[in-house]
């Protein structure tokens, strides 16, 4: 059986391990640059999604259980964008990729076990829902685009490519090129 619900504060090791795998080495980068002397890096991602008072925290996150045990997560939060782009320069290119007032879709990660049964595109449905919900008329998330498999599903999905921004190579990030902004219109504003 698969179910969705929203995450526990208890929840947070495991959504922090599952965000790391979701975005690809970009977590970890910034998880390496918050750590205290001799902390390891998913400790960060736990104190970061234990919070209430950010958009990185459990209460943005969805849980989904099959049979009773997580396979997996997403991360979506309203998106206001700033005018602020991040002055790290390996973490520039994605603060310049934001949709403002959209439904982001941060990150979905599903454990290897647990791919290839649907359950994605279930995550991107519930994503639809919580944007209409919320009167999002976008969702909004980013993509490496040599990650074709994901790329070809979002565009299968209806999303379009909005804007595109070169990655900045960095050993603990997996991919090289450009990361791009896709974005779903969910109706048309009259």
């Amino acid at each position: 059986m698969i179910e969705f619900r929203a995450a526990k504060k208890e929840e947070s090791r495991i959504i922090a391990e599952l965000y790391s795998i979701s975005s690809d080495g970009v977590a970890n980068y910034i998880w390496t640059k918050l750590a205290k002397p001799g902390e390891d890096i998913l400790d960060v991602g736990e104190r970061r999604y234990e919070r209430e008072d950010s958009v990185f925290s459990y209460k943005n996150c969805t849980i989904v259980e099959v049979d009773g045990v997580i396979a997996g997560m997403m991360v979506a939060f309203p998106m206001v964008s700033g005018d602020e782009i991040d002055e790290d320069p390996v973490l520039a290119p994605y603060s310049k990729l934001e949709e403002d007032n959209s439904y982001y879709i941060c990150g979905v990660a599903l454990y290897p076990e647990y791919r290839g049964r649907g359950i994605g595109h279930q995550f991107m449905a519930l994503a639809k829902q919580q944007a209409m919900l919320k009167n999002l008329n976008k969702i909004s998330l980013v993509v490496f685009e040599n990650n074709e498999h994901a790329l070809g599903i979002y565009k299968d999905l209806g999303y379009e490519e909005v804007k595109r921004e070169k990655i900045v190579e960095h050993p603990m990030i997996q991919h090289t090129g450009d990361a791009v902004l896709m974005v779903k219109t969910l109706y048309k504003e009259e």
